[in-house]
């Protein structure tokens, strides 16, 4: 427990208690202390606070309790802390010689008569200091934050940051504030507060009021504040983080770092603590989820989950964990949360960071060297999951971040396979066979995959997300009898009331379009309604009068509100709807603040490979350089954090984990839905000083829209029902009723794919299948290639759940999974409208104005499951162009908008350049013929390549099947037709 602090022997001077760190000091290291005062005489003392305040001076005080001091090759420790293990009995009892104090009226200074009203040392060095306010008396925290403020002087030794006091706690009979270091009025606080339904639940900010009748902040000195919990504060979670950002003086750019001391709010504090104690005692193992929102300090729970991870102990005090992964979807490594977990204290050789530039051996390495923790991302498994050392008797955490993204896919499953115990899957799988393990392990030499799937209790999961999808829940969530749940909650609703992040939704403006467009040629074509529909929409949205109204209202809104916020230090950022737009709203931003004489929008943009407009070639670096300034990609957010750069133009890049707090207004100029756009707009809510909101004009979505998107992941996310893995058979059973292939086949593709994987004897066997593909009508071929792309899914999906050891369905997933891949696409119309359309008139006006209110609900927010389905292709509907125009004309005097209908037009383009060897086979064979058996080859190179461009764009092509599959259905019909006549 803590001691009674005295102030008789405190020196104000030094700002420390000499006697009781030597009391410390002679307890724990009586040897040491002994050589030397042999060494120093009477001058020990003064010696050992000289060497002591050097230290503290270079590297901190943190540093210094965690690694003391060497003077004159002598160790000299300040602080002991808990062992990872109680076997080292000389550790525990050196533990236990600690001396904490509290101290009540801490009179702090010689210079004047000022007093702190609680302080707690270690071994006679102040740490913690606390202002006790209470309501009955008229004060509460913000009387304490002015103390802290304004009456004392941060250039005492006692507040000189990280020397001494590490944080300052404000308390009141209701909340709780704290700082790590005194600036004056620019002393920056934050609410150390539980939640209004305690930490790790629903709710508000503030604390719950407890059942028995104590202080509503009690837990501060109860939990936070106890001895054990201190020492373990001081040990394993405060940590100075530095910054780095460009900046202009006087004209010459320069880096400028900044330091900080991070002190784990409570609801961190409080979720790894959680964790860790549930993993401690789980002998088997399991999954967590952690549904944190935006805001709640994501990066460092991860750092402080991972290294408690790689030095935890089970309840046998023995080491559980061979490597702690750390894994982000991403394909390039999430920079900020390598830094944050590098910037953590850690031996060197402890951590492995596999990055984008690394070859995947290096992955395969680490893991065999048995690295205590390894970053890297999930797609590096499938390359080298077959290549590691045998895991028997071995145990992985793996921590996930934005678990929502693809842990349902095939990296996921590998990631699982390479780091799977399956001599408890033979076990099981030789019981149900009734033959010994020895016996089995002969027969399935190519059925090890099988083995791999299902949950395995030598691998820990726990996945960071602030938007569960079904899948998430169901794979990381946990069973309370009635719905699948998160582990752990910090909501959105939270964050915003404590200020952690800001609402974005708090002033919302959407702009409504009315146009008109008029036929130019005098003839009356007919067209299949939807793609001439699309394609009258495509011409509007991208005339250039359209995107020269767009940016100049753009421009004005940034100089009436962007400029005028954060001191003048806010930013934009236009959320384009494509690659082609990004480019185009740069120019146009350029060349219009040029004719108006505007220097104070100073634009970038970001996309990924080249695009061509206007017969010019563009990549994002030469868009952002100059003759004087060269900018790549991976330097683009310094210097958008500069003063050098005020706009970002971005098309499907920064709309996810990108963190930038001085982002104020944002343009959105595409349709967004569902976690998509709490993410794009989630880029707006990070707090700063002096950010006090922020502002969104949207052109591409309703307000009721947005507001639906945001709903469910106000508070908590759940999933109601179980997911029926017994739909992948109803997947299969309907596959079969098709009779495209024999068992036989499976078995011979099963044979060739895992004995020799030639592709060209692979493509031989399903030529016949092909063939028979080719033979059914448009509606069966839908179907078909509905169900393969289902059945492949989710049997991927399911084999991450349960382990079902069915080998016949494993072979018809080795054999539909190549299948997917030959089949060719169902074609679709594109309709060309070149030289036909004329734009008469277009409006942009004011739509809904205001705050789009989340309130906290009772309504059912659960997510339902996949369920069973196969679709049916699209009814085709024809229509006289004159007639589509003119409901056209009718349907946008809303609000409509479709952003990614230049997804399609980019395939359509990149199609008519295949040039004239296309043109003739369109000219030598009949319509079907060129339909269904030419033209699908073409388009699905095409498209691979556009999705490598633009992944996440063209992914949403299916994402919205009754509209989009009309397009590509008559692809090759119009294509035909267009070449035929050339």
């Amino acid at each position: 427990g803590y001691r009674k602090g005295s102030m008789a022997t405190y020196d104000k001077a030094r700002a420390i208690d000499m006697p009781v760190l030597v009391e410390f000091i002679q307890t724990t290291q009586p040897k040491m202390w002994q050589r030397y005062q042999n060494v120093y005489g009477d001058k020990a003392e003064k010696q050992l606070y000289t060497v002591f305040q050097q230290n503290v001076e270079a590297n901190g005080l943190v540093w210094v309790l965690r690694n003391g001091v060497k003077d004159r090759g002598m160790d000299l420790r300040f602080a002991y802390f808990a062992p990872a293990s109680r076997l080292n009995l000389d550790l525990v009892e050196r533990y236990k010689g600690n001396i904490l104090t509290c101290t009540r009226q801490f009179a702090y200074s010689a210079d004047n008569h000022n007093t702190i009203d609680i302080v707690l040392s270690l071994n006679g060095i102040p740490v913690v200091a606390l202002e006790l306010k209470n309501q009955l008396t008229g004060q509460s925290v913000s009387n304490a934050k002015r103390q802290w403020m304004y009456d004392r002087n941060p250039k005492e030794l006692c507040f000189r940051f990280n020397q001494r006091f590490l944080v300052y706690f404000c308390v009141d009979l209701y909340e709780v504030a704290m700082a790590t270091e005194l600036k004056g009025e620019n002393t920056f606080f934050l609410p150390f507060n539980q939640g209004s339904n305690g930490a790790g639940n629903i709710g508000d900010g503030g604390n719950p009021q407890p059942a028995d009748g104590s202080y509503a902040t009690a837990y501060l000195w109860e939990r936070v504040l106890s001895p054990d919990m201190l020492l373990s504060i001081l040990q394993r979670y405060i940590s100075k983080q530095e910054e780095e950002k460009i900046v202009l003086e006087k004209g010459v750019r320069k880096k400028k770092k900044s330091i900080k001391l991070i002190v784990p709010r409570y609801h961190q504090l409080d979720v790894v603590e959680k964790v860790v104690a549930d993993t401690r005692k789980t002998k088997a193992g399991r999954n967590y989820l952690l549904q944190h929102s935006a805001g709640s300090g994501k990066s460092n729970e991860i750092a402080w989950l991972t290294y408690r991870l790689a030095s935890l102990h089970n309840e046998e005090d023995k080491e559980m964990f061979q490597s702690v992964f750390v894994i982000t979807d991403r394909r390039v490594l999430n920079r900020q949360l390598q830094d944050t977990i590098l910037g953590f204290d850690h031996y060197e050789g402890m951590i492995a960071t596999v990055t984008d530039k690394d070859n995947s051996s290096v992955l395969r390495d680490a893991i065999n060297d048995k690295k205590r923790i390894i970053i890297t991302t999930l797609h590096r498994f499938p390359l080298i999951y077959k290549e590691l050392d045998n895991h028997k008797g071995k145990q992985f955490a793996i921590i996930v971040d934005e678990a929502h993204s693809s842990q349902s896919g095939k990296s996921a499953e590998k990631l699982k396979a390479a780091l799977a115990d399956t001599d408890e899957a033979l076990r099981e799988w030789a019981e149900i066979e009734g033959k010994t393990e020895d016996e089995l392990v002969d027969e399935m030499e190519n059925l090890s995959d099988l083995l791999t799937q299902g949950q395995h209790k030598n691998q820990y999961f726990y996945a960071f997300t602030a938007t569960p999808k079904p899948k998430t829940l169901r794979t990381f969530g946990e069973w309370d009898g009635e719905k699948y749940n998160a582990f752990h909650h910090y909501s959105m609703r939270q964050a915003i009331d404590e200020g952690f992040i800001l609402d974005v939704l708090k002033y919302y403006t959407t702009i409504e379009t009315s146009y008109k467009v008029a036929k130019t040629i005098t003839d009356n074509p007919e067209f299949e309604e939807p793609p001439a529909t699309k394609a009258v929409k495509a011409f509007h949205d991208n005339h250039e009068f359209v995107i020269e109204q767009m940016v100049a209202l753009m421009v004005e809104k940034i100089r009436e509100v962007t400029l005028n916020k954060i001191g003048g230090k806010a930013k934009a950022m236009v959320v384009s709807p494509s690659r082609a737009h990004a480019v185009r709203f740069f120019l146009t931003m350029k060349d219009y603040c040029a004719k108006k004489g505007y220097k104070d929008v100073k634009p970038m943009v970001a996309f990924s490979g080249s695009v061509e407009f206007g017969g010019q070639e563009y990549t994002e670096p030469q868009l952002n350089s100059t003759e004087e300034l060269k900018i790549s990609e991976s330097a683009l957010p310094i210097y958008f954090a500069s003063d050098m750069f005020n706009v970002l133009i971005v098309a499907d890049k920064y709309q996810t984990g990108f963190d930038e707090p001085l982002l104020h207004t944002m343009f959105v100029a595409k349709r967004l839905k569902g976690v998509k756009a709490v993410q794009t707009l989630s880029r707006l809510n990070r707090s700063c000083r002096g950010k006090v909101d922020t502002y969104v004009l949207d052109f591409s979505n309703t307000a009721e829209s947005i507001k639906d998107s945001f709903q469910p992941f106000y508070e908590d996310t759940w999933l109601g029902d179980d997911i029926d893995v017994n739909i992948v058979y109803k997947y299969l059973n309907e596959l079969k009723a098709f009779h495209l292939w024999s068992a036989e086949l499976e078995e011979k593709v099963f044979e060739t794919y895992t004995t020799t994987q030639e592709m060209g004897k692979l493509t031989a066997l399903y030529m016949p299948v092909l063939e028979d593909y080719e033979a059914l009508d448009i509606e069966d071929k839908f179907k078909v290639r509905s169900l393969l792309r289902n059945f492949n899914r989710f049997y991927s999906y399911m084999a991450q759940i349960v382990r079902t050891f069915d080998v016949e369905l494993y072979k018809t997933y080795v054999f539909t999974e190549i299948l997917y891949k030959l089949i060719p696409k169902t074609p679709h119309e594109k309709v060309d409208l070149t030289g036909k359309l004329a734009l008469e008139h277009n409006k942009l006006t004011e739509g809904f104005s205001g705050s789009i209110v989340l309130a906290p609900t009772a309504e059912d927010k659960t997510l339902e499951s996949e369920k069973g389905g196969s679709g049916n292709a699209p009814e085709e509907k024809r229509d006289l162009l004159g007639n589509i125009i003119e409901k056209i004309n009718l349907m946008y005097q809303g609000n409509f908008t479709e952003a990614d209908r230049v997804i399609v037009e980019t395939i359509y383009d990149a199609i008519q350049k295949q040039g004239k060897k296309l043109t003739k086979q369109a000219k030598n064979s009949d319509v079907n013929m060129f339909a269904q058996n030419i033209f699908p080859k073409v388009f699905e190179k095409i498209a691979q390549e556009c999705y490598v461009q633009q992944m996440d764009s063209f992914a949403k092509l299916f994402e919205e099947p009754t509209f989009y599959k009309r397009v590509m259905e008559e692809m090759g019909r119009a294509m035909y037709f267009n070449l035929k006549n050339e």
